[in-house]
């Protein structure tokens, strides 16, 4: 006994102190976990029911996670029992007032329960409505954030339960309204605690595949509690940060989740998701030769009024009877040309009287006009003009120009007229 006081006292106090050399023995770390995990304060928590045994009084639980695979057991004494409305059921959701509490001797953690409420079918809409008004004030429902769904994918992603009618459905429809239609399918839970997980692995694949360009997340509905995966944020913000379109096709009118309200498209069936996300083959066809019906008649009416617009110009009297222009026009011109010749012959006729006119005119005022009334003009012989007697004295020699001819001349006497008498 002495040595195990002495043993006690050389142990280290805390964890961080222990050594290879000097360790804890088992039962001091599971003394030591005990009074830390008693020491927690007692906390509400939510989950569901998987187990559900009563005995003596007691009943023993096992309570899981709604959204995750993790869970606990849960002893609820005779004491706590008594006190309770109604009696756990297997399935149920709850919410419960626990502490943790440690067996040392195996080293089980369980909790232990001095409340328990089932979670109501009111309550669950009180949360969902609560989450809703969050995510829409956030901005997360709002339609300018909708991407539009392509005309015609090259591949569809889905995401639906393993061999579920809503998968059935989904193909069965889509390939009925385009035969050509191609999937990439993704089977996950649609329900309970793994949905959540599954939906968003999934949905996060087909993001990464470049081939998909179109990603439909299908259930065939089911109740209120069956959908709340649906719901979860975690989903609803995975869905909207999803840069494909994503179409929501869970078949729940009544009480219709989350997803539907984030979703870019909304089906209220896995069928109606089929009819959105291609179109009907026969519908195309029929539009198509609708559109080539049109497109004939439009090419048959514009031909016929043009051809009736060219028979009109050719009823014109200029292209019925085109040589009546032709005629008029030589009319025309030959009467242009006589009016030319005419006025060309007049011009020609005033031009001669004008040149007359000023020959005559030139005439009238030319030195041999003069010589020709019977002057003459008297000039040195180097052929200088006299003017006045005092230019040439006796004996000068002189040469008389006439109308006709050439005199030639000797001075003998000279005469200067007197002033103021004619010459």
């Amino acid at each position: 006994m002495e040595q195990a006081q002495k043993r006690s006292s050389s142990l280290p106090s805390t964890a961080a102190q222990t050594t290879v050399e000097n360790p804890w023995p088992l039962r001091v770390l599971s003394d030591k976990l005990k009074i830390h995990i008693e020491n927690s304060p007692q906390v509400w928590v939510e989950g569901q029911l998987l187990e559900a045994n009563i005995r003596n009084g007691h009943a023993y639980l096992v309570l899981r996670d709604v959204d995750a695979d993790q869970s606990f057991s849960v002893t609820v004494w005779a004491s706590v029992m008594r006190s309770l409305d109604t009696a756990p059921e297997v399935g149920s959701r709850v919410v419960a007032r626990v502490k943790p509490s440690f067996y040392a001797k195996t080293g089980r953690l369980s909790l232990n329960a001095f409340d328990l409420h089932p979670v109501g079918l009111g309550d669950l809409l009180a949360r969902l409505e609560k989450l809703r008004r969050a995510l829409f004030d956030e901005g997360l429902f709002d339609p300018a954030r909708k991407q539009p769904l392509p005309l015609l994918p090259g591949r569809i992603g889905l995401i639906t339960g393993r061999d579920s009618d809503a998968e059935k459905d989904v193909i069965r429809n889509a390939s009925l309204r385009w035969p050509a239609v191609a999937f990439d399918i993704r089977n996950t839970a649609v329900q309970g605690v793994n949905a959540v997980a599954e939906v968003i692995a999934a949905l996060r694949e087909l993001e990464a595949n470049d081939e998909v360009e179109v990603i439909i997340i299908a259930r065939g509905g089911g109740a209120l509690e069956d959908l709340l995966p649906f719901s979860s944020e975690e989903l609803v913000r995975a869905v909207s940060a999803c840069t494909t379109p994503v179409i929501s096709a869970i078949g729940h009118e009544a009480d219709r989740p989350i997803l539907d309200d984030v979703a870019d498209v909304r089906a209220s069936t896995p069928t109606d998701a089929a009819k959105r996300v291609v179109p009907d083959l026969a519908d195309e066809l029929a539009n198509l030769a609708q559109a080539r019906h049109r497109l004939d008649r439009a090419v048959r009416t514009n031909v016929e009024r043009e051809r009736q617009r060219i028979a009109s110009v050719r009823a014109r009297p200029v292209l019925a009877y085109p040589q009546t222009m032709v005629e008029a026009r030589r009319e025309d011109v030959v009467r242009l040309g006589q009016r030319s010749t005419l006025a060309m012959r007049g011009s020609l006729v005033r031009g001669h009287d004008s040149i007359a006119h000023l020959r005559a005119q030139v005439r009238a005022l030319s030195p041999q006009q003069t010589l020709d009334r019977g002057y003459s003009v008297i000039q040195h012989a180097d052929g200088s003009i006299i003017r006045s007697a005092d230019e040439a004295p006796v004996g000068c020699l002189l040469a008389v120009r006439l109308a006709h001819g050439r005199l030639d001349a000797t001075v003998t006497s000279s005469h200067t007229p007197e002033e103021g008498t004619n010459p």
